[in-house]
C-alpha cells in the first residue's frame, strides 16, 4: 500500500511559515514515494477554533500549490470515536477523573515548589500534583453525580506497568539529533489529560486514534511534538493501534530564535502574500527553493 501522510492543522488563527514548512514536506513527501497526502482539522477546542481560520487554511494550502484527497476529517465531527475509545481505557482501569481546577492545581504545585523542586514535563509544564486518584469511590461517585467540573486523566505508572518498554522509529532528527529507534519514555509527562466534562477528548487522545483510523503510516511534524511522541506511542499500544514511523523536522523560528506561533504577523502566509511573496519565495524563505 502506499504511504499515507497528512498535514493537521488546528483553525485557531491564520497559517504562518512554520505551517507552510510542514505541510510542504508532507506534499513533498507524498508527491517523491506514491503515497496520499489528508488534510485534518483539528478543530476539538471550540472557544478557539473559527470558520474563517478554516476557510483560510484550504485558501492558504491551495495557493501554495498544495492538493489533498477529500473528504477532509474534522475532528469536531467525530467526538463519538473518542468517546468510545476513553471508554475502552476507561474499562481497563486507567482513567480516572481530577477535579482540581486550574488555580487549585497551580496553588497544589506553589505548595511541592516551596518544600523543594518540583517534576516538570518536556514541555516545561508541572506535573500532576492532586490526589484525585486515591479519592474513596463513594465521593468520586458523589462529585461526578453532582455535575463538578473535572478533566479524566490518564493513569500514567498504571498504563507504563501494562505496556512495558516502548519506542518508535524517528527517520528525522529530535531536538538533540535522536535518530532511528528511539526510546520512549512516557512517564515524564505525569498524568496527562485524556479528555475533559464538556470536551471528549484531548490533543493526545484524539491524534492517536484519526491516525490510526486514517490508515496514516508516516507523521511528518515539527520537533516540538518529539517528545509528545512518548505519549503518543503509549495510547498506541494500550488500543491496539498500528505503529506509523515519525518523521520530526526543524522549527522555522524568528529573528530572535523563537517558535513561530499565529499571532506573527511578520511570518504569516497572509501578510507574506499581501507583501507580494511568491508561493516559490514562500519555499526559499523555508529552506525548501
Amino acid at each position: 500500500m502506499p504511504p499515507v501522510f497528512r498535514f493537521a492543522p488546528s483553525p485557531n488563527g491564520l497559517l504562518h511559515l512554520g505551517h507552510a514548512y510542514s505541510a510542504l514536506l508532507n506534499f513533498q513527501r507524498a508527491r517523491a514515494t506514491g503515497g496520499r497526502l489528508l488534510l485534518r482539522i483539528e478543530d476539538i477546542d471550540a472557544t478557539r477554533c473559527r470558520p474563517e481560520f478554516e476557510a483560510a487554511i484550504y485558501e492558504d494550502l491551495a495557493w501554495l500549490g498544495i492538493d489533498w484527497e477529500m473528504p477532509v476529517r474534522r475532528q469536531s465531527e467525530h467526538l463519538a470515536d473518542y468517546r468510545a475509545v476513553l471508554e475502552k481505557l476507561s474499562a481497563l482501569g486507567l482513567v480516572y477523573p481530577a477535579f482540581e481546577s486550574r488555580a487549585e492545581i497551580a496553588r497544589l504545585v506553589a505548595t511541592r515548589e516551596a518544600e523543594g523542586p518540583w517534576p516538570r514535563d518536556p514541555d516545561g509544564a508541572p506535573l500532576y500534583p492532586g490526589d484525585s486518584k486515591s479519592l474513596p469511590a463513594d465521593e468520586r461517585a458523589r462529585l461526578l453525580a453532582s455535575g463538578a467540573p473535572h478533566a479524566l486523566r490518564l493513569d500514567m505508572a498504571a498504563a507504563c506497568r501494562r505496556v512495558g518498554g516502548l519506542s518508535w522509529n524517528e527517520l528525522g532528527e529530535g531536538p538533540d539529533g535522536e535518530r532511528g529507534i528511539v526510546p520512549a519514555r512516557p512517564e515524564v509527562w505525569g498524568d496527562v489529560i485524556l479528555a475533559r466534562k464538556e470536551t471528549p477528548t484531548s490533543y493526545h487522545l484524539s491524534v492517536v486514534v484519526d491516525d490510526a483510523l486514517q490508515d496514516v503510516s508516516e507523521i511528518v511534524r515539527g520537533q516540538d511534538l518529539f517528545h509528545a511522541t512518548a505519549v503518543h506511542r503509549l495510547l498506541q499500544v494500550l488500543l491496539g493501534l498500528p505503529e506509523p514511523v515519525y518523521r520530526h523536522h526543524r522549527l522555522i523560528c524568528d529573528s530572535a530564535g523563537r517558535k513561530l506561533s499565529k499571532s506573527s504577523r511578520s511570518t504569516g502566509l497572509r501578510a507574506l502574500r499581501a507583501a507580494g511573496v511568491t508561493p516559490a519565495g514562500i519555499c526559499q524563505l523555508v529552506g525548501l527553493g
